[in-house]
């Protein structure tokens, strides 16, 4: 069973979020990663545009499937991955560290109340590989 970095926030969707003061940067867990296969596209939203927690901001493609991106959060982007773009098998590599996505300024700290933390998002993952 994999293990889920313990500073990050996760959510039932399979993406994580790494808080900072109203900032949090974005990407997939590995999980997500190893269900998705070899990550060949990704399609970012711009800096400056607007996510909404619970709606898709973007597309990662695999050689397997092509999945939403859903926020964890609401708020403007402040800046994308843009070597991530480019050459995404850095997701393969690297979920957590390289392969993150996007940072937002969060609108609301409040939003990080309905993020999982690393065990209750373990138990997510245990259930849905039964």
């Amino acid at each position: 069973m994999a293990t889920y970095p313990q500073n990050l926030k996760y959510t039932k969707d399979h993406e994580w979020a790494r808080v900072s003061a109203n900032t949090a940067t974005i990407g997939i867990t590995a999980f997500a990663k190893d269900q998705l296969g070899d990550v060949v596209y990704l399609e970012l939203p711009e800096v400056g545009a607007q996510i909404t927690k619970g709606q898709p901001f973007g597309v990662v493609e695999s050689t397997k499937a092509v999945s939403e991106l859903f926020a964890p959060v609401t708020g403007k982007v402040t800046k994308i991955n843009q070597t991530l773009v480019e050459a995404p098998e850095g997701i393969n590599d690297d979920p957590y560290e390289k392969g993150w996505m996007i940072e937002v300024q969060v609108a609301s700290e409040a939003d990080f109340a309905d993020l999982l933390d690393a065990q209750a998002y373990e138990k997510i993952v245990a259930g849905e590989q039964h």
